[in-house]
């Protein structure tokens, strides 16, 4: 059975999505940035942190946790941001060490934005 569950993200209702589908055991998180006030004048650490904050609350509210995360797919506009940005990922999945990608893009959705984590979920 599928379950849509949002986070109150501005973009969910502009662009028709939700924070967290899951269907049977799996869990789909989309694409997850920071909200304010972690955005304006906060580096790479702070901004990937405030995403995996919101991105645990969506997957409570869907019966989860970060510790069921088994994947993660991480854009990064700076590459010089990649060992901020592995510093805030360790320190969330260090127990469970999901698979994971890291990508350099040109650009995301808001021009101050530095990191958007994707992830997929198995409750056991």
């Amino acid at each position: 059975m599928r379950q849509n569950f949002p986070s109150g993200g501005p973009y969910e209702e502009v662009h028709g999505y939700s924070r967290v589908v899951r269907h049977g055991k799996q869990l789909f998180v989309s694409g997850t940035c920071a909200r304010d006030p972690h955005i304006d004048g906060c580096d790479a650490y702070e901004q990937a942190m405030s995403a995996l904050d919101v991105m645990n609350d969506a997957l409570a509210a869907a019966g989860s946790s970060l510790a069921d995360v088994v994947r993660t797919v991480i854009y990064i506009v700076d590459p010089a941001d990649a060992d901020l940005v592995s510093q805030a990922h360790r320190e969330a999945f260090a127990a469970v060490m999901p698979a994971s990608t890291m990508v350099v893009v040109k650009q995301l959705i808001d021009p101050a934005l530095r990191v958007e984590i994707q992830a997929d979920a198995v409750v056991t």
